[in-house]
């Protein structure tokens, strides 16, 4: 499977950016997809994830804020952030996983070059 990330960018806080991630050389709908975040100096964290029969999972830290939602007809999963804070800057991954979706990075086979989203004040 390949990804591939896009829709990173500079943004005011408050403001909203949505962030696509599209896979092929797999059936999409087997997959879980899941995005990860990593800033600087800090580990890799768990983001939100949508299994192939929608079943949704966040963190708390962007819960209400971040929507995950997938197209199956177009391969593609998104990411919608609102309200984005300054801690939301990170390089973001999106990633996949054959089965259920899970929030330890360690489970997902497979992932995408990342997309920088900076959140500045």
């Amino acid at each position: 499977v390949q990804l591939q990330a896009s829709g990173g960018g500079l943004v005011q806080t408050g403001g909203s950016l949505r962030l696509s991630c599209a896979a092929s050389g797999r059936t999409f709908s087997d997959l879980a997809m899941a995005w990860f975040r990593q800033a600087p100096g800090k580990e890799r964290e768990f983001v939100a994830d949508i299994t192939w029969g929608g079943r949704l999972n966040y963190a708390d830290y962007v819960k209400g804020r971040f929507t995950i939602s997938r197209d199956n007809a177009k391969n593609t999963v998104y990411l919608q952030m609102n309200s984005l804070k300054s801690e939301d800057t990170a390089v973001y991954y999106c990633a996949a996983r054959r089965g259920y979706g899970s929030s330890r990075s360690a489970e997902y086979d497979y992932w995408g070059q990342g997309t920088q989203v900076t959140v500045s004040s």
